[in-house]
């Protein structure tokens, strides 16, 4: 069955992503996306961590179900990812991301892409990860809330840091983000993630 699941794929290119990892700091809207395509696409290896448990509004936007509603997202979306492809190796913490801890979950990976939710927090963690890492890329969002727009979406460089997102738009209080442009720049941080695996650009350390 692992053969046939890529039969379609290059043997090239999914001889590179088979040997990869990806790591993914957080669990919601945009991790929960990415690390579905980046499974579908062979990546060989995810690392996603989050300490957030499933809640009713998130399934607006966010890959899980009403019956997951209250467990762990990392619990829920293994599972999920499990049932999607099984020939991946998923290494899933249930941890809060703290600048102590970010070699300890995700040294293993040629790529990360940021997935949290507080400014705050994205901030440390491209802080921490380009201080620890320079040679690796780091692959966050900025500016996905609204909808349309969707010309204005885009990927900026600076080094090892990319970023996908309009890098406008802000969240009101209370409204959440709308699962199509959240999909849409979730998309592209795992295509630019394969981008890079493909590339060759992320073997640095």
């Amino acid at each position: 069955m692992e053969k046939e699941y890529f039969s379609k794929h290059d043997p090239a290119i999914l001889a590179v992503l088979r040997r990869s990892t990806v790591g993914i700091a957080g669990a919601g809207g945009l991790g929960s996306n990415a690390a579905i395509s980046l499974a579908r696409s062979g990546v060989g290896r995810l690392i996603i961590a989050d300490f957030d448990v499933v809640e009713p509004s998130n399934l607006n936007r966010q890959q899980y179900f009403i019956e997951q509603v209250g467990r762990p997202k990392v619990e829920a979306l293994h599972e999920n990812l499990r049932r999607i492809n099984p020939f991946v190796e998923y290494e899933m913490h249930h941890k809060r991301i703290h600048a102590g801890n970010v070699a300890a979950l995700f040294s293993a990976a040629a790529v990360l892409i940021e997935a949290l939710d507080e400014a705050e927090m994205k901030r440390m963690l491209i802080e921490t990860w380009i201080s620890l890492f320079p040679k690796k890329p780091v692959i966050a969002a900025s500016g996905l809330a609204g909808v349309g727009l969707t010309g204005k979406i885009h990927v900026k460089q600076s080094g090892s840091l990319y970023v996908c997102g309009d890098e406008e738009t802000q969240l009101r209080p209370g409204i959440s983000p709308m699962a199509p442009r959240v999909g849409i720049v979730a998309n592209m941080q795992a295509n630019l993630a394969l981008e890079l695996l493909i590339e060759g650009e992320a073997a640095g350390g």
